[in-house]
């Protein structure tokens, strides 16, 4: 007599439990959602917030399905689900204004408010209209209930075809790639004849070269040998024009397509960090041609704010501070020197740095969150420079003991003054430090964001789709629909051909459907409208099997067998061959 084993019983119904639990959060369906994220390096969302946003909408009487506060890797977000998307975009508005009032932290003070007033009065009209911290954006989230969410139980991602979203096409502008590196030549090759003595009548830089004017043939010669030797990016030559002797330096062919590969990959890093912040599941930024992006958000909704997040940028500044007496004097006046630009520091004091930069990100090799060398316990980020920046920042911290220098973080045209330490001695090596009023959260934040850098080169949009939710769930439904009549008509067919084995075989069909959704779930894979298709393709793959053993056992009968024979001789052969 054939007896299936309690244990192995047991052990497929908890594979039947563990498709159905995993497989469930795939019905739900997604509801309209308000996500907030921070929008500055130095802040970070807190539990605080899901707080402070609760109460804003309890006091505009706005019902919402659930507030949850999330924390990942890439950085918190706050996520409030609502019923509909009339009510979602009334919270988006109330949200925002609750969280954005107007921020002073890092914002330069207009020339003009700074010469009608003092800076004090200039900054408080700032604080009307500054930067915001936290970004509001529109959002899909799963509608599946919390407790199967607190056992991993989440849905499959959709994928731009089914979900919908945004896509974009996006063009690197290769020329502005270049020509900032040609203004970082002018710098290099001016301290490089500085160092070495060699006397010119000034460096100018025109749209695709360099040109440096000599008084001699003689003194030409000299910075013709001595550039040809160390600035290997550009190609030199002489160019005389009647009395006045030229040397002429334009950018290698080598060097001008690794300016822009780099520039290409940077943009592609840049843009998958600042995508993060959108909370999208899956995202596409993938290079297309040799100078563009394509950029797929599913589940976007706010379009407006996609575009914000892909042209943000975020890199480093170093700037000497003017502290001289007159100038104190005329920012008291309300009218700081023009060649000074005024920021806050975050206590709330005005700044005025030298409109020079010393350093920017660009000879920044890397950057780590650490602690204090002279305090362990206060946090700190140390940055390492590359040679060339290496050397500028020993020059300078030698030319300037007992001043003051800045270090500024600039994103979305906004600076933000980090620390601005005096000066004790010469800092050679390459290793910076940056700290000051920083949490180790703090400190790591501003470190993955220097990392990541600053686009290389902007950007323009020159494809935008917008594929509509609406799009999404046609393409969904019909894919399940093939799906389910394909599954439909092999049912039918296998139970009219072989009666009672065929409703075995079904059976064993719809518990590898629904292994495979699980299975699918459990790895957050992203769904698209081929792989539904492929879905249909298993399906009729899987019953081949059935279809030979029930053909086999088909021949066993009419040889005389019974029709648990087969199987009990199958289980009895393969035992003895172990």
């Amino acid at each position: 007599m054939n007896r299936v084993a309690w244990w192995r019983l047991a052990l497929m119904a908890l594979a039947v439990a563990f498709g159905l639990f995993y497989t469930l959060p795939n019905f739900f369906g997604e509801k309209p959602a308000v996500q907030i994220s921070t929008a500055k390096a130095t802040l970070k969302v807190e539990a605080l917030v899901a707080q402070q946003v609760e109460q804003a909408l309890q006091a505009a009487g706005i019902t919402h399905q659930g507030i949850r506060f999330e924390e990942t890797s890439t950085g918190n977000t706050v996520r409030v689900r609502f019923a509909d998307t009339d009510t979602q975009l009334k919270a988006k508005d109330l949200i925002e204004s609750a969280l954005n009032p107007g921020s002073l932290a890092g914002r330069r003070l207009p020339a003009s408010q700074a010469e009608n007033s003092a800076a004090q009065q200039a900054a408080e009209r700032v604080a009307v209209s500054g930067p915001s911290n936290y970004v509001v954006a529109l959002n899909l989230i799963s509608a599946s209930p919390d407790w199967l969410s607190s056992i991993r139980a989440l849905p499959m991602y959709l994928g731009l075809d089914l979900r919908g979203g945004v896509h974009f096409l996006l063009e690197v502008d290769m020329a502005t790639a270049l020509t900032k590196r040609l203004d970082a030549l002018v710098g290099e090759t001016r301290t490089l004849l500085r160092d070495k003595r060699v006397r010119h009548q000034g460096i100018a830089r025109t749209r695709e070269a360099l040109e440096i004017k000599f008084a001699s043939v003689e003194i030409r010669e000299q910075g013709l040998k001595l550039l040809a030797e160390q600035v290997i990016d550009l190609d030199w030559q002489a160019r005389d024009t009647g009395s006045e002797f030229f040397l002429v330096g334009r950018l290698n062919p080598a060097t001008a397509t690794r300016i822009q590969e780099f520039a290409l990959k940077q943009n592609i890093t840049t843009l998958s960090n600042r995508i993060n912040e959108l909370g999208v599941a899956e995202p596409i930024v993938q290079q297309q041609g040799a100078a563009r992006i394509v950029v797929q958000l599913p589940g976007v909704q706010d379009t407006a704010k996609a575009k914000d997040i892909l042209g943000r940028t975020a890199t480093l500044e170093v700037r000497m501070v003017e502290d001289s007496p007159e100038a104190a004097t005329a920012l008291l006046a309300g009218r700081p020197p023009a060649s000074v630009d005024v920021y806050q520091e975050r206590g709330g004091a005005p700044l005025m740095l030298k409109k020079e930069v010393v350093l920017t990100g660009e000879n920044l090799t890397d950057a780590q969150a650490g602690f204090d060398s002279q305090n362990p316990i206060e946090p700190a980020v140390h940055l390492t420079l590359d040679s060339k920046g290496a050397r500028i920042f020993r020059e300078v911290t030698r030319e300037n003991i007992g001043k003051r220098m800045a270090i500024l973080l600039i994103e979305k045209g906004q600076g933000e003054v980090i620390t601005a330490p005096v000066i004790r001695g010469e800092i050679p090596g390459g290793r910076v430090q940056i700290s000051g009023q920083m949490t180790t959260v703090e400190a790591a934040e501003t470190a993955l964001l220097l990392r990541a850098g600053s686009l290389a080169a902007p950007m323009e949009i020159i494809e935008e789709r917008l594929i509509g939710p609406s799009l999404g769930a046609d393409n969904i439904a019909k894919g399940f629909n093939a799906t389910a009549w394909g599954f439909v008509a092999i049912s039918v067919f296998m139970i009219a051909y072989y009666a009672l084995f065929g409703v075995v075989s079904v059976l064993a069909l719809s518990l590898n459907l629904l292994l495979l959704f699980a299975l699918l779930s459990i790895l957050q894979a992203t769904l698209t409208l081929p792989g539904i298709a492929a879905m249909a393709l298993t399906l009729g793959m899987a019953i081949d099997a059935n279809v030979l053993i029930n053909e086999r056992v088909r021949e066993e009968i009419r040889g005389g067998q019974p029709p648990g024979g087969y199987f009990h001789r199958l289980r009895k052969g393969l035992g003895h061959h172990s």
